[in-house]
């Protein structure tokens, strides 16, 4: 299954569309339970925190032009979850300085089969990121290139086939075409089996028009059944065109798939020689789980924001409280991702990380100051890369 992202300019009800504020015909209510959400803070918040930067960092205010947040859509499987996502945003940060603060699994969106009524699911995440450079304030620039990369990152982290570059394409229209193809797959495939029938039986001989003469002897009427065979000769061909189409289509499906057996097989190779590598070299044992702890401290942390941004939460909280809670969110986490619990302990065994961890979520988001040095530090890293 490929995948592809595109970012374009917030729309100002993305929010209410994102997380479901209002009621939309297009959505099944039945499957909004299954939707995901992760909000670090809403887009005034964000957007006010921007413009205040940008004065403070080049003296001036933020252009009116500017689009300093914006939002992808990006496809996703059915069992893509937050944890792939919030890797995916860490990657886009760490590559190309785009910072997400919204994400939104949407499992709700779709539409049904005309024939078969079946439900044809069309399974996307809303990215919402702050497109500012920390650097000078200003809004990113971004070259070709750069969009080419953000579908190598997207399809890495989440294990997909690299779609179609095409930075500025709609993916719902994308997703919208590649559903209706399938739709026409269906509706020709009958067709041919229409067809089929039709040769097979002696329904052409309906069509010879008879008339009986005043000896009762039963003669053809010519103009009439010469009608009539043109008639079905031009339904033949437009069926025999189409199926024609029909098999072109069905040979690109195939290559497509095989083109995604071969990613597969590809990747297989690359995880047991990964997995070899680290049976006989430790330090590489050492250095994936590692990466693989910091990858979940990473998301925990993500999870633990948005915990704090959906309720109040008194900074005189106790202790059994934030136990409770923080068990909570592991264990949900563990779930969602199927991540071991042991993953978990492992993390709040290192004596720096649990105090982070806790930190984070019984006083929330850092303060003013905190966030400006932690900006500062940022600039420094990027200037030294």
């Amino acid at each position: 299954m490929k995948t592809s992202i595109n970012f374009k300019p917030v729309k100002s009800d993305s929010e209410n569309h994102n997380y479901r504020k209002k009621t939309f015909d297009y959505i099944r209510k039945d499957l909004t339970p299954k939707n995901e959400y992760w909000v670090q803070e809403s887009i005034k918040v964000r957007l006010e925190k921007i413009e205040n930067y940008c004065k403070e960092k080049s003296g001036r205010k933020l252009q009116k032009n500017a689009i300093p947040i914006r939002e992808a859509v990006v496809v996703i499987k059915e069992n893509t979850t937050l944890h792939e996502l919030h890797l995916l945003a860490k990657k886009l940060e760490d590559e190309l300085k785009i910072r997400v603060f919204q994400i939104a699994i949407h499992k709700d969106e779709g539409h049904f089969d005309k024939d078969t009524k079946e439900w044809k699911p069309n399974y996307h995440a809303h990215l919402v990121a702050d497109w500012q450079d920390i650097e000078t304030g200003k809004t990113l620039k971004h070259q070709g290139f750069h969009y080419s990369k953000m579908q190598d990152i997207t399809a890495e982290c989440l294990g997909m086939e690299r779609g179609v570059s095409g930075g500025r394409q709609r993916l719902e229209a994308l997703e919208y075409k590649i559903q209706k193809k399938e739709e026409e797959l269906k509706e020709l495939n009958l067709k041919i089996d229409n067809i089929k029938k039709q040769f097979t039986s002696n329904k052409s001989n309906d069509i010879i028009v008879t008339k009986a003469d005043f000896l009762g002897f039963r003669k053809i009427e010519t103009d009439k059944t010469i009608e009539n065979f043109e008639t079905l000769l031009k339904t033949y061909n437009v069926e025999a065109f189409k199926a024609k189409d029909l098999i072109s289509k069905k040979d690109d499906l195939l290559q497509s798939l095989n083109q995604e057996v071969t990613l597969l097989k590809n990747y297989i190779n690359t995880l047991k020689k990964r997995n070899s590598l680290m049976l006989v070299n430790i330090d590489v044992l050492k250095a994936e789980r590692i990466k693989y702890l910091n990858e979940i401290k990473f998301t925990l942390e993500r999870k633990i924001e948005s915990f704090r941004f959906s309720q109040f939460y008194p900074k005189s909280t106790s202790i059994e409280k934030l136990n409770s809670d923080m068990d909570a969110i592991c264990r949900k986490m563990s779930k969602e991702n199927s991540i071991p619990i042991d993953a978990f302990e492992e993390i709040f065994k290192n004596e720096k990380m649990n105090k982070q961890l806790y930190s984070l979520l019984q006083f929330g988001n850092k303060n003013e100051q905190n966030l400006q040095q932690e900006k500062n530090n940022d600039a420094k890293r990027n200037l030294k890369r």
